[in-house]
């Protein structure tokens, strides 16, 4: 690992795979419709990453294994690059401006909480769980 990868972290497309990590990679219009629906009976996460940000590199390698996310909510990941139309899509459906990174809550059919960037590892996430 060379500095600038100490630095600003290896550029992740998608959560690694060899972990038993409970992300799940939201890639389709589908995965949007049924997260709003779960969202009714279990709290939904979404952290939407983009891969050529530092900051957001940064912010998902604090985040992505700092708490036991199962027992929660159901996390989902969005690469915004590889699933720009998502992004926008989410932007749309629940009335928040496109940020990256960003984490969105969502419960009962809407977001009921997000914020991005720093603030992201800045927060006691078990509080809007």
């Amino acid at each position: 690992m060379g500095l600038f990868d100490n630095v600003f972290g290896k550029r992740e497309k998608v959560p690694n795979k060899d972990t038993k990590s409970a992300w799940v990679s939201l890639t389709t219009q589908d995965q949007l419709e049924e997260i709003k629906e779960r969202s009714k009976e279990r709290t939904q996460l979404i952290f939407k990453h983009s891969t050529t940000c530092g900051i957001s590199g940064m912010t998902w390698r604090m985040f992505k294994d700092s708490h036991d996310w199962e027992e929660h909510c159901d996390p989902y990941f969005l690469d915004i690059h590889a699933h720009r139309d998502l992004s926008n899509a989410i932007a749309s459906m629940y009335n928040v401006r496109h940020e990256s990174p960003q984490l969105l809550i969502v419960k009962g059919g809407e977001v009921s909480f997000h914020t991005s960037h720093g603030a992201i590892t800045d927060i006691n996430i078990g509080d809007y769980l």
